[in-house]
């Protein structure tokens, strides 16, 4: 066993003597040594109860013949951190929590790691120390939440940020903004709608490493807590079995998350994960492999905020596991690779059917023919830029506007919340990439106040910042090369026109070359924002968007 690395022999006596000061016996020491990692806290709503779901975890271990022994890492609440300088920590907390659990798990060598997140940066962050270290592991994530009522209506945290802009703009009261406040997130888990953490979770599930049902059981049900004592379980089988995370995620695992991704519609964070986790496990994703699954792969499910389905309502539906199945029936699944159950897809899909096919649609007829992600090139995004094409209005995925530049997103939060932005504008928010940010904070705020003030139809938003998965309108991120490498969106002035095709996967400045050269030549790098502590150093070592925004 791994373990035996710091428990057995004559010379490890001491190693035990210091496991005995903290209670455990020769016993427990004798069997498999299972390390937890456990990110719950008092800051998150999806963390809120993981020490509930531990518990269950820890008792599947001891019930199969292993010995529990947890540990945590950070986590940030990307929504109580956004529009303002914390949102600029958040991205950068996944590299963090991936270094802190190859740390433990390094320093401490276990026998396997159970990994317990739930929330947008734990989980990718997880899943590359998983891939990372490759021993025997699983993860079991704490689950949905559900969505808020307003009298029969469905809402959630997007429905209170986009409530500020329909406050502000005087269609609302404060009164009813309030009541909003109050139901929008009634329970636990992660926030109720096709959002960055159940993106995360949902494909954590699809690529095999996490259990049937991590990405959809909701966080309050009896059925999350028997997942993570089956989790507890299971991982003692791939430690027998000697099962490795890298056996498990391959490069056709990876294209089932991906064809999962653009059936679900998920969030555009997915673009920068998905890389970065493959990249732990040796495999190169570029991003021209999102748009050659997208244009094979249907969108089959309308979730928030594209459409008006919860999580628990794809959990009623067959979960993950039924979108699977019915994208198996076109041939989109690889169904012969293996999963963290100890069968392949194609055995676990066996017997799954779609419970609503309002929910799932049938794949013969889908929401629509591509999947919900596109990505798009041209002079203003050599390297790429992504968007939620899913939650774009018909009349906005092909528009011509006008450039208003702003050096940050506080700036133009503040335009839209004062009514400065007008129909025709294409809003643009530079300096907020990974390095020019620093942490390439979402920018949620701003477009929810546009859809919250009735503009998503008229007014699109580029930037080399990132969106929340809550985002939907014309909205694009990731513009590579960012601004600080004085890519093209740096070069951009007010009044300039820019041209979007998202059909065409193409996004255009309309500025002639000789101009631009001339920009070009003028332009200068501006001074990093932050010059001390770990985002001063994360500036220094951070990728592009286009990379995954991982480490040099």
């Amino acid at each position: 066993m791994r373990s035996d690395l710091m428990k057995k022999g004559v010379e490890k006596a001491p190693h035990r003597s210091l496991f005995k000061a903290m209670g455990y016996t020769d016993e427990e020491l004798s069997r498999p040594l299972i390390g937890v990692v456990n990110s719950a806290n008092e800051i998150i709503p999806g963390h809120i109860h993981l020490d509930k779901i531990v518990e269950a975890v820890k008792a599947g271990i001891r019930a199969a013949g292993g010995t529990p022994i947890e540990f945590s890492t950070i986590g940030v609440c990307d929504g109580i951190a956004m529009n303002h300088k914390g949102m600029k920590y958040s991205l950068a907390s996944r590299e963090l929590i991936a270094d802190s659990v190859e740390i433990m798990a390094m320093a401490h060598p276990f026998d396997g790691l159970v990994l317990v997140p739930n929330c947008d940066k734990i989980i990718p962050g997880m899943l590359m120390a998983m891939l990372r270290l490759n021993i025997p592991s699983i993860v079991v994530s704490g689950g949905p939440m559900l969505a808020g009522r307003k009298g029969k209506e469905k809402i959630d945290l997007i429905t209170v940020f986009e409530g500020v802009g329909a406050c502000k703009s005087g269609k609302i009261t404060e009164d009813e903004l309030l009541e909003i406040e109050n139901e929008g997130c009634p329970t636990c888990g992660s926030c109720a709608g096709m959002f960055t953490a159940n993106s995360m979770n949902c494909l954590t599930e699809a690529l095999g490493l996490g259990l049937p049902g991590n990405g959809t059981i909701p966080a309050v049900l009896a059925a999350r807590v028997r997942l993570a004592k089956q989790a507890g379980m299971k991982v003692m089988e791939l430690v027998e079995k000697n099962i490795l995370p890298r056996d498990i995620a391959t490069e056709r695992s990876f294209e089932n998350a991906m064809a999962v991704d653009m059936a679900l519609g998920c969030s555009t964070n997915t673009v920068l994960h998905v890389p970065a986790i493959a990249h732990e496990a040796g495999i190169e994703l570029n991003l021209e492999l999102f748009n050659t699954i997208s244009e094979k792969t249907p969108h089959l499910c309308s979730l928030r905020p594209a459409g008006p389905v919860f999580l628990e309502d794809l959990y009623a539906a067959g979960g993950v596991q039924a979108v699977m199945s019915e994208l198996a029936k076109g041939g989109l699944i690889n169904t012969d690779v293996q999963t963290v159950t100890g069968k392949t897809v194609g055995e676990n899909l066996e017997g799954i059917q779609v419970l609503d096919y309002d929910i799932i649609r049938p794949i013969d007829n889908p929401h629509s023919k591509e999947g919900g992600l596109a990505i798009l090139f041209g002079n203003l995004a050599p390297q790429g830029a992504v968007v939620k094409q899913s939650a774009v209005s018909p009349e906005m995925m092909v528009n011509t506007g006008v450039a208003r530049v702003f050096e940050s997103e506080e700036d133009a939060a503040s335009a839209i919340l004062g009514g400065q932005i007008k129909p025709g504008d294409v809003v643009v928010i530079r300096y907020e990439g990974p390095k020019g940010g620093p942490g390439m904070q979402e920018m949620l705020t701003p477009t929810a106040a546009i859809v919250g003030m009735g503009l998503d139809k008229q007014v699109s938003l580029i930037t080399d910042g990132r969106f929340s998965g809550g985002t939907k309108g014309a909205a694009i991120g990731h513009i590579s090369p960012e601004a600080a490498e004085g890519g093209p969106i740096a070069l951009i002035e007010d009044g300039d026109k820019i041209r979007i095709n998202i059909p065409e996967k193409k996004l255009e400045l309309l500025v002639d070359q000789a101009e631009l050269e001339k920009r070009r030549t003028a332009w200068k790098p501006k001074d990093p924002k932050i010059k001390e502590g770990y985002l001063a150093r994360y500036a220094r070592l951070v990728t592009s968007g286009a990379r995954g925004a991982i480490f040099k």
